[in-house]
């Protein structure tokens, strides 16, 4: 079945970087599309980031381009978001995302908090 498993989340200050992993299993990564949903409390999920599967081409939410780069390894069934010069407002939790046969997977969450 497939699983997406999130990691790299934690508290950081404003102006700072981390960089969040997702692992996949369960599918022919190389083929799908990978996506980078966050969620902030009382608001709705907003999609943060998608790569393609050959191409690796980026598309990129206004709010986080030219601050987040989404990356993917077909080699190590892995994406991951770089996120640089972190505002508060990014503070939400990030869901890796894939659709895969008509059926879109989610994984846990990782949890990204920005200070001030």
């Amino acid at each position: 079945q497939v699983q997406l498993v999130e990691s790299g989340g934690g508290l950081v200050q404003s102006g700072g970087s981390l960089r969040l992993s997702c692992a996949a299993s369960g599918f022919t990564f190389r083929n799908y599309a990978m996506s980078w949903y966050r969620q902030a409390p009382g608001k709705e999920r907003e999609l943060v980031a998608v790569i393609s599967s050959v191409t690796q081409t980026t598309n990129y939410a206004d709010s986080v381009k030219g601050r987040f780069i989404i990356s993917r390894d077909n080699t190590k069934n892995t994406v991951w978001l770089q996120m640089n010069n972190l505002k508060v407002e990014d503070t939400a939790l990030y869901y890796c995302s894939v659709r895969v046969a008509s059926s879109t997977y989610w994984g846990q969450g990782t949890q990204v908090t920005v200070s001030s």
